[in-house]
Order: C-alpha cells, then sequence, then structure tokens
C-alpha cells in the first residue's frame, strides 16, 4: 500500500459523538495512558517532529482528533486516560467521550494500543485492551519507551505485558522506541495490512 506519511493534516477535534467522522475511510484509532508517549509514537511514524502535540504535562489530548493520512485513512488520536492532572468532571468526561467512539465499533478498522514496556500495564490499560477486544476490530499493542530498557530486560518485559493483558497468539505486540525509531517499519507495515 502506497501511503504519503507526509501528506498528514489535521481535520478536527470530535468534542461529543455528532462530531465523529463518519465518511468510509478507514480509522486507526491510537490509546494510551497519558505519560505513555502516544504523541512521540504517532511523531515518529509520520516522520515530524511536532506533529501530534507533545506535552510536557500528560493528558494534552482531550478530544478525539482526526489526521488525515494522505486521502487514505484517519489516525485518531484518543483522549490520554489514567494518569493526567486534571479535575474528575474533566476525567469523566474523556471516559463518556472514549466510550461513545468505541460504542460505534462501524467507525473503528484498527487499534494501536500504546504501553510502556518497562511497566507492567495497569488496570486502566487491561480496561483499554478490553475496549478494543469487545469492538471485535484488529488490535496492535505497541510497546514504547524500548530505549529506557537493557537488552537483557525486554523479553521479560514483553512477556510481562502478553502475560498482563493475556495476550493471544494472533495479538501482535510490537517493540518500540519513540526517541530510536526502533519497531517504526514494522508498525506501519502492521497497520497497512490492517486497512487494506
Amino acid at each position: 500500500m502506497a501511503v504519503n506519511l507526509q501528506k498528514a493534516e489535521f481535520v478536527l477535534s470530535a468534542v461529543s459523538p455528532k462530531n465523529f467522522i463518519q465518511d468510509g475511510l478507514p480509522q486507526v484509532a491510537f490509546a494510551g495512558r497519558s505519560n505513555v508517549g502516544k504523541s512521540s509514537v504517532i511523531n515518529r511514524l509520520l516522520n515530524r517532529k511536532n506533529f501530534a502535540r507533545v506535552g510536557a504535562a500528560p493528558g494534552k489530548t482531550i478530544h478525539v482528533n482526526y489526521f488525515n493520512i494522505d486521502g487514505a485513512f484517519y489516525l485518531v488520536d484518543l483522549p490520554g486516560y489514567g494518569y493526567a492532572k486534571v479535575s474528575k468532571a474533566e476525567r469523566d468526561r474523556w471516559g463518556r467521550l472514549m466510550e461513545d467512539y468505541f460504542a460505534r465499533p462501524d467507525l473503528l478498522t484498527l487499534g494501536v494500543m500504546i504501553v510502556d514496556v518497562r511497566h507492567k500495564p495497569t488496570a486502566d490499560d487491561c480496561t483499554m485492551f478490553q475496549w478494543f477486544k469487545d469492538t471485535g476490530c484488529p488490535l496492535i499493542i505497541v510497546a514504547n519507551k524500548l530505549d529506557k530498557l537493557k537488552k537483557s530486560e525486554i523479553e521479560g518485559s514483553l512477556q510481562l505485558i502478553r502475560d498482563t493483558l493475556e495476550l493471544g497468539e494472533e495479538d501482535q505486540l510490537i517493540p518500540f522506541s519513540a526517541e530510536k525509531g526502533a519497531g517504526r517499519e514494522e508498525l506501519l507495515s502492521a497497520i497497512f495490512s490492517g486497512i487494506e
């Protein structure tokens, strides 16, 4: 699939379900904890410095953000969960927005869930994994921050992620470093296969 990743443009921030885009283009939804480096993963994928805003404080993505990638698919950046220092009311609003998005499996073509390779997935990660699973859409797990581990620690860390999320043989787990670019080609190829 030939997609020009340089032709990426921000389309809109959906603040409520009525803003969700439903035009038939495939939607690849990115989700992850607030401080897991989701924006950095997106920027690395597109080879763009500040395409998805990288916040010094976690929790900068507060809407469902749509980016059109070369007219081929939407990259959908979902609100980060779990950490951000915001009011409970604001967190609840994000939660409802996410629930509304996941309640519409017809919108979702492929899920990309980002976890931190250095830590055991949290309860929130397990919930998010289940939300993706319940939609029935294919899902790729990206274990980010690979550059922060010693080589000898990688296998055990990946196994802990597999065990905690109870990944099956069919579940893809891609070790990734937004910092160094490791895993980029593998993730792109998994995304392109998932939307063809």
